[in-house]
């Protein structure tokens, strides 16, 4: 008969993150760079005293556990702040997205119900649009001092953050409750219809910190400096400011400039070290890097994950940056991080260019997580690197359903995600598209993602997207839209021809749609829906 250990039952709570990075770490630095421009700087101990004030404000507020607290904010401290005494407190931290549209924004904040809602003051305007269609939020919270932002238009129930929290004492008895209460409240975008909502618990949000901070991700310590490119309002930022607390990294948020030439600036004042990011970041900073000359001193290791990176950008990063790039695979839904790339021992002794292909792939599984790839009928295919399938995963910070949704999207316990993918027999996952992505031409298959690397490998594009459009005789073509980069000279023909000697005939596009910038939701994705409707009759004449 088996026997019960005698161990202590200890649960993972975020509150318990916060103290541990302020008893063992802290005088390690935060840095902030604030809504209105400056840097703000302090330690994890200066932010743990906060989190307690703020979490007794909203306690005197009347907001109770189990309450959702949401925050439309950039990454800053506050924001931070608020991560640890929301979900600290019992409650459930909704971090919102600005670049929704205003009204999925007030779908959601309906939604969650949530009671409260702290916003950075570049939000003001959009406040003020929301006040009137969320009357369940009862307090309005600027996260600024009342020095830094005017409030002409009144906003109902509106407090000032640095007051509110400096009227509190800075004691607070966290509670203690079962891990698996819910923590926080993430809604998905790019899906079609309402965003849907994913409710992680306070187990889920742990685990996934620990296994981003690993040294096969991020490789978070004391003595590191992580600047998460990513938002905070962005799947918890990753999971990387909860990585970083309990690591004692020291951490760079770099609230809302994200733009090449302000990263840069950043990461070389703040010597950060390691980052996180989509790939429209890393596009960015490439271009204000070959724009000016400059380089890294000190960055040596990012993660890239969101949508697919271009090899030709991996190239970049690493044989002219000198920064080590690892492709990782996430969705809202895993909590984010679920697979990284990498290289082994054995594989660094591998020629460049193979080097650079496997890193550019999705990588292998982190402790916790389970894949596999099924066929139409949901049969489990072969881990032999070219049987392609519908992705499935399961594991210790996936979720089980949608937020107030009584339709489960499991299928016997696996998650199937959308993407079509391989699996090799090391393990290695490689996404080779959406489901709804892959082209399908006279009863082939075109992977989307691998004729967008293709085209990004030209020098003069900075940017390439790729959809599938009905065709009269062949059941869809591809057509190609690309963003040419500053001073960039390509046209139709070059474009066609460069793409021809890298695929299958059939594969190229039949043409080739020259754009200023393309259509990305709020997490950077290209929005290929937009792109669809827009162009759903580009061949109908063929």
């Amino acid at each position: 008969m088996l026997q019960q250990a005698l161990m202590m039952d200890c649960p993972l709570l975020i509150a318990s993150v916060i103290d541990h990075a302020e008893c063992q770490h802290g005088d390690a630095e935060i840095v902030s760079r604030e809504t209105h421009g400056p840097l703000f700087r302090y330690t994890y101990a200066d932010c743990a005293r906060r989190a307690r004030q703020l979490a007794n404000a909203l306690l005197g507020l009347g907001l109770q556990p189990g309450d959702c607290v949401a925050t439309l904010a950039w990454s800053n401290h506050r924001h931070l702040e608020s991560y640890f005494a929301v979900s600290g407190g019992g409650m459930v931290l909704h971090t919102c997205n600005p670049r929704l549209h205003p009204q999925q924004l007030a779908y959601i904040i309906n939604h969650a119900g949530d009671r409260a809602l702290l916003f950075d003051s570049t939000f003001a305007p959009l406040i003020n649009g929301l006040v009137p269609h969320c009357p369940a939020v009862k307090w309005w919270i600027c996260l600024a001092d009342r020095a830094d932002f005017a409030d002409p238009d009144g906003i109902p129930g509106l407090r000032y953050y640095d007051e509110l929290i400096a009227a509190q004492g800075d004691q607070f008895d966290w509670p203690r409750f079962d891990e698996r209460t819910a923590a926080a409240l993430c809604y998905t975008s790019g899906t079609t219809g309402n965003p849907k909502g994913v409710l992680y618990s306070h187990r889920a949000l742990i685990l996934s910190a620990m296994a981003i901070s690993m040294p096969a991700a991020l490789a978070l310590a004391p003595g590191t400096t992580v600047l998460p490119a990513v938002p905070m309002f962005h799947v918890n930022a990753w999971c990387i400011p909860y990585a970083a607390s309990m690591s004692g990294a020291r951490l760079v948020l770099p609230g809302p400039r994200l733009d090449g030439k302000s990263l840069y600036e950043l990461m070389e004042t703040e010597r950060v070290t390691v980052s996180a990011g989509v790939p429209t970041i890393w596009h960015q900073l490439a271009q204000h890097l070959d724009q000016t000359g400059n380089r890294f001193s000190t960055m040596r290791r990012t993660i890239v994950g969101g949508s697919a990176m271009p090899l030709s950008l991996l190239r970049k990063f690493v044989d002219e940056f000198s920064v080590e790039v690892l492709c990782g695979w996430g969705m809202t839904e895993t909590s984010a991080a679920a697979t990284v790339s990498g290289l082994t021992p054995a594989q660094r002794s591998l020629d460049r260019e193979t080097q650079h292909l496997i890193c550019s792939r999705s990588g292998k599984s982190a402790y916790g997580m389970e894949l596999k790839i099924i066929d139409e009928d949901g049969k489990t295919l072969p881990r032999d690197g070219k049987s392609t399938g519908e992705l499935c995963v399961r594991g210790l910070w996936v979720f089980s359903g949608y937020f107030k949704s009584d339709v489960s999207p499991l299928k016997e316990g696996w998650f199937p995600t959308g993407d079509v993918a391989t699996i090799g027999a090391d393990g290695t996952l490689q996404i080779t598209d959406r489901a709804k992505d892959v082209i399908k031409t006279g009863g082939e298959w075109i992977s989307s993602i691998d004729v967008e690397n293709a085209a990004m490998a030209h020098p003069a594009v900075a940017m390439a997207a790729v959809i599938g459009v009905k065709h009269p005789k062949w059941d869809e073509r591809p057509l190609i839209f690309i963003v040419r980069k500053l001073g960039g000279a390509i046209e139709k023909d070059e474009v066609l021809s460069f793409l021809a000697g890298r695929m299958a005939k059939w594969w190229v596009p039949d043409d080739v749609v020259f754009l200023e910038s393309l259509p990305l939701s709020g997490t950077g994705k290209v929005l290929k829906m937009d792109l669809r409707k827009q162009y759903a009759n580009a061949f109908s004449a063929a």
